[in-house]
Protein backbone atom coordinates (compact mmCIF):
# COMPACT_ATOMS: atom_id res chain seq x y z
CA UNK A 1 0.00 0.00 0.00
CA UNK A 2 3.04 2.24 0.74
CA UNK A 3 4.69 2.23 -2.25
CA UNK A 4 1.87 2.57 -4.27
CA UNK A 5 1.27 5.40 -2.86
CA UNK A 6 4.27 6.83 -3.07
CA UNK A 7 4.79 5.69 -6.84
CA UNK A 8 0.96 7.51 -7.10
CA UNK A 9 2.38 10.77 -5.49
CA UNK A 10 6.04 11.00 -7.46
CA UNK A 11 5.13 9.91 -10.71
CA UNK A 12 3.80 13.04 -11.88
CA UNK A 13 6.56 15.05 -10.87
CA UNK A 14 9.37 13.41 -12.75
CA UNK A 15 11.14 14.94 -15.72
CA UNK A 16 14.26 14.65 -17.39
CA UNK A 17 16.93 12.18 -15.50
CA UNK A 18 16.88 9.40 -13.27
CA UNK A 19 15.71 9.44 -10.07
CA UNK A 20 14.50 7.62 -6.54
CA UNK A 21 12.99 8.22 -3.04
CA UNK A 22 12.41 6.45 0.21
CA UNK A 23 10.47 7.83 3.11
CA UNK A 24 10.16 6.60 6.41
CA UNK A 25 7.29 7.87 8.40
CA UNK A 26 5.92 6.98 12.13
CA UNK A 27 4.55 3.82 12.51
CA UNK A 28 6.23 1.82 9.89
CA UNK A 29 8.37 -1.09 10.65
CA UNK A 30 10.78 -0.10 7.34
CA UNK A 31 11.13 2.92 4.60
CA UNK A 32 9.85 2.65 1.17
CA UNK A 33 11.10 3.30 -1.31
CA UNK A 34 9.82 4.04 -5.05
CA UNK A 35 12.44 3.92 -8.05
CA UNK A 36 15.33 1.61 -8.50
CA UNK A 37 19.43 1.34 -8.65
CA UNK A 38 21.97 2.84 -7.12
CA UNK A 39 23.47 6.22 -7.69
CA UNK A 40 26.67 7.96 -6.78
CA UNK A 41 26.39 8.94 -3.49
CA UNK A 42 28.59 12.03 -3.69
CA UNK A 43 28.57 14.21 -0.31
CA UNK A 44 25.30 12.25 1.31
CA UNK A 45 28.31 9.66 1.52
CA UNK A 46 29.55 12.23 4.52
CA UNK A 47 26.93 10.94 6.73
CA UNK A 48 28.00 7.54 6.62
CA UNK A 49 31.55 8.38 7.18
CA UNK A 50 30.32 10.06 10.18
CA UNK A 51 28.80 7.39 11.06
CA UNK A 52 31.40 5.04 10.62
CA UNK A 53 33.82 7.01 12.86
CA UNK A 54 31.81 7.53 15.76
CA UNK A 55 31.28 3.89 15.96
CA UNK A 56 34.96 3.22 15.79
CA UNK A 57 35.36 5.72 18.29
CA UNK A 58 32.75 3.30 20.46
CA UNK A 59 34.67 0.05 20.07
CA UNK A 60 37.75 2.10 21.44
CA UNK A 61 35.57 3.69 24.19
CA UNK A 62 36.61 6.91 23.64
CA UNK A 63 34.89 10.14 22.19
CA UNK A 64 35.97 11.65 19.25
CA UNK A 65 39.41 13.87 19.66
CA UNK A 66 39.22 17.16 19.06
CA UNK A 67 40.83 17.26 15.22
CA UNK A 68 38.19 15.07 14.18
CA UNK A 69 35.09 16.78 15.67
CA UNK A 70 36.96 19.47 14.04
CA UNK A 71 36.84 17.57 10.50
CA UNK A 72 33.37 15.58 11.47
CA UNK A 73 31.69 19.59 11.79
CA UNK A 74 33.57 20.51 8.42
CA UNK A 75 32.83 17.50 6.17
CA UNK A 76 29.23 17.77 7.13
CA UNK A 77 28.28 21.35 8.03
CA UNK A 78 30.11 23.38 4.73
CA UNK A 79 30.61 19.59 3.07
CA UNK A 80 34.58 20.22 3.40
CA UNK A 81 36.04 17.44 0.58
CA UNK A 82 39.75 17.69 2.80
CA UNK A 83 38.19 16.98 5.84
CA UNK A 84 36.22 13.83 4.10
CA UNK A 85 39.00 12.60 2.59
CA UNK A 86 40.69 13.01 6.12
CA UNK A 87 38.48 10.82 7.79
CA UNK A 88 37.77 8.83 5.06
CA UNK A 89 40.98 7.71 5.89
CA UNK A 90 40.61 7.59 9.53
CA UNK A 91 37.70 5.12 9.09
CA UNK A 92 39.80 2.17 7.25
CA UNK A 93 39.23 3.69 3.69
CA UNK A 94 36.68 1.47 1.41
CA UNK A 95 37.17 -1.97 3.45
CA UNK A 96 36.60 -0.17 6.95
CA UNK A 97 33.52 2.34 5.83
CA UNK A 98 31.85 -0.40 3.76
CA UNK A 99 31.90 -2.75 7.40
CA UNK A 100 30.87 -0.13 9.17
CA UNK A 101 27.77 0.43 7.19
CA UNK A 102 27.31 -3.30 7.20
CA UNK A 103 27.30 -2.93 10.76
CA UNK A 104 24.29 -0.77 10.59
CA UNK A 105 22.23 -2.70 8.30
CA UNK A 106 22.96 -1.13 5.13
CA UNK A 107 23.42 -3.89 2.56
CA UNK A 108 23.10 -1.76 -0.88
CA UNK A 109 26.03 0.72 -0.76
CA UNK A 110 29.37 -0.40 -2.38
CA UNK A 111 32.19 1.82 -1.57
CA UNK A 112 34.07 3.03 -5.11
CA UNK A 113 37.19 0.12 -5.92
CA UNK A 114 39.30 3.15 -6.07
CA UNK A 115 38.73 4.98 -2.83
CA UNK A 116 36.53 8.10 -4.29
CA UNK A 117 34.29 8.34 -1.96
CA UNK A 118 32.42 10.45 -3.79
CA UNK A 119 31.52 7.53 -6.34
CA UNK A 120 30.62 5.10 -3.23
CA UNK A 121 27.39 4.01 -5.00
CA UNK A 122 24.21 3.54 -2.78
CA UNK A 123 20.10 3.33 -3.03
CA UNK A 124 17.76 5.66 -1.50
CA UNK A 125 16.40 2.31 0.72
CA UNK A 126 19.74 2.18 2.42
CA UNK A 127 20.19 6.26 2.89
CA UNK A 128 17.34 5.71 4.25
CA UNK A 129 17.89 2.76 6.34
CA UNK A 130 20.79 4.98 8.05
CA UNK A 131 18.75 8.08 8.74
CA UNK A 132 16.56 6.22 10.49
CA UNK A 133 19.69 4.28 12.43
CA UNK A 134 20.63 8.08 13.27
CA UNK A 135 17.41 9.19 14.25
CA UNK A 136 15.88 6.41 15.90
CA UNK A 137 18.29 3.98 16.96
CA UNK A 138 16.64 1.76 15.27
CA UNK A 139 19.29 0.03 12.83
CA UNK A 140 20.23 -3.42 12.13
CA UNK A 141 16.65 -4.84 12.60
CA UNK A 142 15.41 -6.13 10.35
CA UNK A 143 18.47 -5.98 8.03
CA UNK A 144 21.46 -6.80 9.84
CA UNK A 145 22.05 -8.94 12.65
CA UNK A 146 19.99 -8.36 15.95
CA UNK A 147 22.88 -10.41 17.89
CA UNK A 148 25.77 -8.14 16.05
CA UNK A 149 28.22 -5.65 17.67
CA UNK A 150 26.77 -2.55 19.21
CA UNK A 151 25.63 0.11 16.96
CA UNK A 152 24.95 3.71 17.12
CA UNK A 153 24.90 5.02 20.93
CA UNK A 154 22.76 7.62 21.82
CA UNK A 155 25.71 10.17 22.17
CA UNK A 156 26.86 8.85 18.75
CA UNK A 157 23.66 9.43 17.61
CA UNK A 158 23.37 12.94 19.07
CA UNK A 159 26.58 14.41 17.33
CA UNK A 160 25.22 13.09 13.98
CA UNK A 161 22.15 14.86 14.11
CA UNK A 162 23.74 17.85 15.86
CA UNK A 163 25.52 18.42 12.50
CA UNK A 164 23.41 17.57 10.32
CA UNK A 165 20.99 20.63 11.51
CA UNK A 166 24.15 23.01 11.66
CA UNK A 167 24.56 22.79 7.43
CA UNK A 168 25.18 26.23 6.15
CA UNK A 169 22.54 27.98 4.46
CA UNK A 170 23.43 27.67 1.19
CA UNK A 171 23.26 24.22 1.25
CA UNK A 172 19.88 23.47 2.83
CA UNK A 173 18.36 23.42 -0.35
CA UNK A 174 16.44 19.62 -1.45
CA UNK A 175 14.36 17.55 0.88
CA UNK A 176 13.99 20.63 3.29
CA UNK A 177 11.61 22.08 0.67
CA UNK A 178 8.64 19.81 1.37
CA UNK A 179 9.39 20.51 5.49
CA UNK A 180 6.70 22.90 7.27
CA UNK A 181 7.75 26.50 7.20
CA UNK A 182 9.83 26.94 10.20
CA UNK A 183 10.34 23.73 11.35
CA UNK A 184 13.78 22.28 11.88
CA UNK A 185 15.23 20.28 9.56
CA UNK A 186 18.09 18.15 9.71
CA UNK A 187 19.49 16.90 5.94
CA UNK A 188 22.99 16.24 3.79
CA UNK A 189 22.81 16.94 0.25
CA UNK A 190 25.56 15.76 -2.91
CA UNK A 191 26.05 17.12 -5.95
CA UNK A 192 28.81 16.30 -8.88
CA UNK A 193 29.20 16.98 -12.24
CA UNK A 194 30.06 13.27 -13.88
CA UNK A 195 32.65 13.14 -16.66
CA UNK A 196 32.66 12.48 -19.65
CA UNK A 197 28.87 13.32 -19.77
CA UNK A 198 28.50 16.64 -17.62
CA UNK A 199 25.41 15.63 -16.85
CA UNK A 200 25.01 16.12 -12.66
CA UNK A 201 24.28 13.83 -9.68
CA UNK A 202 22.18 15.79 -7.50
CA UNK A 203 21.33 14.03 -4.40
CA UNK A 204 19.63 15.12 -0.57
CA UNK A 205 18.47 13.11 2.70
CA UNK A 206 17.90 14.32 5.87
CA UNK A 207 14.80 15.08 8.56
CA UNK A 208 12.06 16.51 8.03
CA UNK A 209 8.69 18.04 9.49
CA UNK A 210 5.44 18.06 7.72
CA UNK A 211 2.17 18.13 9.37
CA UNK A 212 3.80 18.54 12.51
CA UNK A 213 5.70 14.96 12.69
CA UNK A 214 8.72 13.91 11.55
CA UNK A 215 9.71 12.32 8.36
CA UNK A 216 13.14 11.02 7.47
CA UNK A 217 13.16 11.67 3.33
CA UNK A 218 15.46 10.41 0.40
CA UNK A 219 16.12 11.69 -2.68
CA UNK A 220 18.60 10.40 -5.05
CA UNK A 221 19.08 11.80 -8.65
CA UNK A 222 21.04 11.60 -11.97
CA UNK A 223 21.38 12.74 -15.54
CA UNK A 224 20.39 16.69 -15.19
CA UNK A 225 21.66 18.91 -17.30
CA UNK A 226 22.46 20.94 -14.18
CA UNK A 227 22.90 21.60 -11.16
CA UNK A 228 19.91 23.77 -10.71
CA UNK A 229 18.15 22.07 -12.65
CA UNK A 230 18.94 18.69 -11.04
CA UNK A 231 18.03 20.54 -7.24
CA UNK A 232 14.65 21.31 -8.93
CA UNK A 233 13.45 17.44 -9.43
CA UNK A 234 14.44 16.96 -6.29
CA UNK A 235 12.48 19.12 -4.33
CA UNK A 236 9.43 18.61 -6.68
CA UNK A 237 9.90 14.33 -5.69
CA UNK A 238 10.74 15.58 -2.35
CA UNK A 239 7.31 17.61 -1.51
CA UNK A 240 5.44 14.80 -3.76
CA UNK A 241 6.44 12.05 -1.38
CA UNK A 242 6.28 14.05 1.93
CA UNK A 243 2.90 14.95 0.78
CA UNK A 244 2.19 10.80 0.11
CA UNK A 245 3.02 10.93 3.92
CA UNK A 246 1.65 13.70 5.79
CA UNK A 247 -0.67 13.21 8.81
CA UNK A 248 -3.58 14.02 6.62
CA UNK A 249 -2.56 11.21 4.08
CA UNK A 250 -2.09 8.82 6.49
CA UNK A 251 -5.65 9.02 8.17
CA UNK A 252 -7.77 7.72 5.28
CA UNK A 253 -5.26 4.89 4.86
CA UNK A 254 -5.31 4.09 8.80
CA UNK A 255 -8.72 4.43 9.03
CA UNK A 256 -9.25 1.74 6.53
CA UNK A 257 -6.45 -0.46 7.36
CA UNK A 258 -7.84 -4.14 9.37
CA UNK A 259 -7.57 -3.90 13.23
CA UNK A 260 -4.25 -4.83 14.02
CA UNK A 261 -2.69 -3.83 10.33
CA UNK A 262 -2.03 -0.67 11.20
CA UNK A 263 1.76 0.56 11.45
CA UNK A 264 3.04 -2.41 9.64
CA UNK A 265 4.92 -1.40 6.86
CA UNK A 266 6.12 -3.44 4.09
Amino acid sequence: MDEGRLRAAVTPVLGAGRLSVAVWAPGRAAPTGFGGGAFAAASVVKTGILAALLLSAQDAGRPLAPARRRRAAAMIERSDNAAATALWAEVGHARGFGAALRRLGLRETVPDAAERWGLTHTTALDQARLLRAVFTGASGRPYGDPCGPPLLSPRSRAVLRHRLGRVVPEQRWGVSAASDPGSPVALKNGWLPRDPTGRWVVNSAGRVVVDGRALLLVVLSDGHASRAAGVAAVERAARAAAGAFSAAADAPAAAAAPEGSVGRGR
